[in-house]
């Protein structure tokens, strides 16, 4: 999985006004986001208010994004839920065959045992005809993969590849760099752990705030994949402040404001979701104003 190194984006899905998918502005920001040197995109996470759209909504977006990017990027397929038969299901229903791979978050809500987690990744990974990524976020999922539960899924199924360890904690982090198998990937999934996990061992990030500062943040993680922690922390201190704003009223409100600063699509997201409030909007715009882009 060579192509799944480096920086991936979590796309957000762009609303007009009515709360209508906006394609127009997706499509200028998945090119904004090849042009920029993005590694590779991730359709249908969680960034992409994945938990509002419909059926109808989500291959409309994977229609655009597929149409879109022609072949020039790798991509990845958000498909997880608490119920292990629907994401069996949703596998084998749906076309993959532009996908390199499939992004799986932990069973959320139900709060499972780790055996419970480790069975259900099991039967999905082997349902998948693409290599399932774990996905780890237990801010949003409340219970945490423990590493154990993920290194055992990483040596003993061969059809998931990586993991997406949003936890947040760097020990925890280290702990399955250091046990996993040599083929299976460490991808940061929070934007302040990208670096130290890239500095650790890690493969790389999917990022939010990376489809906003695709140049900028691209170069940070390439420079800590060559081991240069040395410039690429100068990259992380200059964006760091805009990592804390985006998250500072939920995700994707922020990005989405960035967006808005960027001419890129609106600001709109779904509810329950709430748009970024003016407060924060200045406060996102003043920085991105203030950013020597030419220089970082």
């Amino acid at each position: 999985m060579e192509q799944l190194v480096g920086t991936g984006v979590a796309l957000v899905t762009p609303f007009r006004e009515d709360a209508s998918i906006d394609v127009d502005a997706l499509t200028r920001i998945v090119e904004f986001n090849i042009k920029e040197g993005v590694d590779y995109l991730v359709v249908l996470g969680t960034t992409a208010e994945s938990a509002t759209l419909s059926k109808a909504d989500k291959q409309l977006v994977i229609d655009v994004v597929v149409r879109t990017n022609a072949g020039r990027l790798p991509l990845v397929l958000g498909i997880g839920g608490n119920n292990t038969l629907g994401v069996v299901d949703e596998l084998q229903s749906t076309d993959l065959s532009e996908f390199d791979a499939v992004l799986s978050v932990s069973p959320y809500y139900n709060k499972p045992t780790q055996e419970g987690i480790y069975q259900h990744f099991k039967a999905i990974a082997s349902a998948s005809p693409k290599p399932i990524i774990l996905y780890n976020v237990p801010s949003r999922t409340g219970s945490n993969m423990l590493p154990e539960t993920t290194l055992r899924l990483a040596h003993e199924v061969s059809n998931i590849v990586a993991i997406k360890e949003a936890c947040g904690d760097m020990i925890q982090i280290d702990k399955i760099i250091r046990e996993k198998p040599a083929h299976f990937m460490v991808i940061s999934g929070d934007d302040f752990t990208a670096l130290p996990t890239v500095l650790a061992g890690g493969s790389g990030v999917i990022s939010v705030i990376g489809q906003g500062l695709p140049t900028e943040f691209s170069q940070m993680i390439n420079l800590g994949l060559e081991g240069n922690a040395t410039d690429a922390y100068k990259i992380h201190h200059k964006i760091a402040p805009l990592m804390t704003l985006i998250f500072e009223e939920g995700n994707p409100a922020g990005i989405k404001s960035v967006f808005e600063n960027l001419g890129l699509s609106t600001a709109n997201v779904r509810l329950p979701l709430m748009e970024a409030t003016a407060g924060l909007k200045e406060k996102i715009g003043s920085f991105l104003k203030s950013l020597d882009r030419a220089h970082v």
